[in-house]
């Protein structure tokens, strides 16, 4: 049994010694314990660094590409490496390392195919009250598109069986977090939360600017993942709420025009069609993307049996 930290860093020099240092390189119940970095393009020696810790592996992006690239180079590299559980951690120590055996226990014990550390944001010292109102409200939004119970849905520290991690695809170019939870809803993988302790921060987000660009990003993750993996339902309720809609005003326009002078009203009338045939419109385009998200399903498992191929993986292997 072989467990892989993997850590992505861009410009963490300063911070990656201590995050380093505070890894586990025992847990009960696993042979080997690894770590990787993954250096995202850095400008300053975080690779020189890295190589002086002596950490087990390295892998270099010759240009900044982000977390979200970052993260899926690190968790290619962890099954190319033999991992059977992958933990990623962040590189500013904002989690105990400590907290790591806690994480993979519900994988070791075959309960969870992915775990993700609870922070209970409500108590984190360093959130302002408006970033715990938005964390909460975020993780509500993924729950409600992910149709699984998330109760910290950007936290960073997870862990992932070699089953798990072989079946993820990350497309967006911001974060991994919220997609691969609606990715692991969508393919009924079961996620347990694993209530965790944090570190005094060190540094601010480099992913959150601000507010309206956090909401703005994240909204629009949420969207396009949940119009990928769930079209069907996005679309046939957009387009039945239009075809309602439709069919409300056209009956309010006969109602006055069987009891009226027969007259008038005819803007009704017309609004009462173009929301029809747009519901239509867009129920037609719900059908299409299922059609597409039924194809999209057959070339991720045809990836997935390729991955397994490359990686030459025995199906008698822990958790698989």
């Amino acid at each position: 049994m072989k467990v892989i930290i993997q850590i992505p860093c861009y410009n963490e020099e300063a911070t990656l010694p201590r995050t380093v240092h505070d890894l586990p390189r025992e847990l009960p119940g696993v042979d080997e314990v690894e770590i990787l970095v993954v250096d995202d393009g850095s400008c300053d020696r975080t690779r020189e660094v890295a190589e002086a810790l002596g950490v087990d592996h390295i892998v270099r992006l010759k240009r900044n590409q982000g977390l979200a690239y970052a993260f899926m180079a690190g968790l290619e590299a962890a099954l190319e490496a033999g991992a059977d559980i992958v933990v990623n951690t962040d590189a500013d120590n904002q989690y105990r390392g400590e907290d790591i055996e806690r994480l993979i226990r519900p994988l070791l014990e075959g309960e969870a195919d992915i775990a993700v550390g609870d922070r209970d944001v409500s108590t984190v010292e360093h959130f302002s009250p408006v970033k715990r109102l938005l964390q909460r409200w975020g993780s509500w939004v993924v729950e409600k598109a992910a149709g699984i119970t998330i109760p910290d849905a950007t936290s960073g520290f997870r862990a992932f069986t070699r089953e798990a991690a072989m079946r993820l695809t990350v497309l967006s170019d911001y974060t991994y977090t919220l997609e691969t939870l609606i990715q692991a809803g969508a393919r009924r993988m079961a996620v347990s939360y694993v209530p965790i302790r944090t570190n005094p921060q060190v540094r601010e987000s480099r992913l959150m600017r601000n507010i309206p660009h956090f909401l703005t990003i994240s909204a629009i993750t949420i969207l396009r993942f949940y119009a990928m993996y769930r079209p069907l339902r996005l679309f046939l309720s957009l387009g039945g709420g239009m075809i309602a809609g439709g069919f409300l005003i056209g009956i309010r326009f006969l109602y006055y025009f069987v009891t009226g002078p027969g007259t008038g009203r005819v803007q009704s009338l017309i609004l009462a069609a173009i929301l029809i045939i747009v519901g239509f419109q867009v129920c037609l385009i719900g059908l299409m993307a299922d059609l597409v998200r039924l194809n999209r399903k057959m070339l991720e498992e045809a990836l997935y049996r390729t991955r397994r191929v490359e990686l030459n993986i025995d199906r008698e292997r822990p958790f698989e």
